[in-house]
C-alpha cells in the first residue's frame, strides 16, 4: 500500500453519518410499508402476515412511547398515536381473517411518512 492510500485510510471517516431519530423512524416505517405493499402485489399471504406482524410491533412501540408521561409530544398527538396503534392492531386482525384490505394500513403509514418527511425537511 502506498503512502497516499495509507493517508486516505487513516483520515477516512470511521463511522457512517449519524441518523436522526426521525430519519430512523422514517426508514423503519417505509421498509415495513414496502413489505406490506410487495406482499399484496404478489398475493403472498405468508409475507403479508409477517409484514403485518412487524407493523403491529412498530405501532405498539410507538404507542408505548407516546403513553410515557415523559414524552414531550403534545397530549393530543400522543392520544392520536395510541388510537392509531389500536386501530392498526384491530384492522390487521381483520386483514388476516381476510375480512378487510391492508390498504388503510398503508395509507396510515404513508400519512406518518409524509409528516416525518416534512419535519426533517422543515428543519
Amino acid at each position: 500500500m502506498n503512502s497516499f492510500a495509507q493517508a486516505q485510510r487513516a483520515y477516512a471517516p470511521t463511522q457512517a453519518a449519524t441518523k436522526t431519530a426521525r430519519s430512523s423512524e422514517y426508514d423503519v416505517i417505509a421498509r415495513i410499508s414496502h413489505r406490506i405493499k410487495r406482499a399484496l402485489q404478489r398475493d403472498d399471504f405468508v409475507a403479508l402476515a409477517e409484514a403485518l406482524h412487524e407493523n403491529n410491533q412498530l405501532w405498539t412501540a410507538l404507542a408505548v412511547d407516546a403513553a410515557n408521561p415523559e414524552n414531550l409530544l403534545p397530549d393530543d398527538l400522543r392520544a392520536r398515536i395510541v388510537y392509531l396503534a389500536d386501530f392498526t392492531r384491530q384492522h390487521s386482525h381483520k386483514v388476516l381473517r381476510k375480512l378487510e384490505s391492508a390498504v388503510p394500513l398503508l395509507e396510515i403509514n404513508a400519512a406518518i411518512l409524509k409528516g416525518l418527511k416534512q419535519e426533517v425537511v422543515g428543519k
